[in-house]
């Protein structure tokens, strides 16, 4: 089982996954490059190195750099973050979730979108899901 800690990551080590995941890999100046009011080098390089404790990033040497990438797909790391979100705020309740996130909408979805969502849901359905 995962640590709590190892879970969680607190909007700056978010921010740096963001970029990681964009970038595909990057060193720890080129995160800090990228961040928006960023701390010091150091800061970032201890950032990097919790993420790495916690799973998130792995590194390898490039001459005297270290250059960090994800340890899986954005994808998956999505899902797990959704799920913890749905456990989290909405019961488990993907259907809580479904409604909370129509209800703070901004934008109206595409007729194509809507049909999108009703394949999405009936597949599930089909499934057993």
């Amino acid at each position: 089982m995962v640590k709590q800690s190892a879970v969680h990551l607190s909007r700056r080590e978010r921010q740096i996954m963001d970029i990681i995941y964009r970038r595909g890999q990057a060193t720890a100046a080129e995160v800090l490059g990228h961040l928006p009011d960023p701390p010091g080098y150091s800061a970032v390089r201890a950032l990097l190195r919790v993420l790495e404790e916690k799973g998130h990033v792995k590194h390898k040497k490039d001459g005297a750099r270290y250059v960090f990438f994800p340890t899986r797909a954005r994808y998956q790391a999505a899902r797990s973050a959704l799920k913890r979100l749905v456990q989290t705020f909405f019961d488990s309740s993907a259907e809580k979730a479904v409604a909370a996130l129509l209800d703070v909408s901004d934008s109206n979805l595409s007729q194509v979108e809507w049909d999108r969502l009703a394949q999405l849901i009936d597949k599930a359905r089909k499934e057993g899901r």
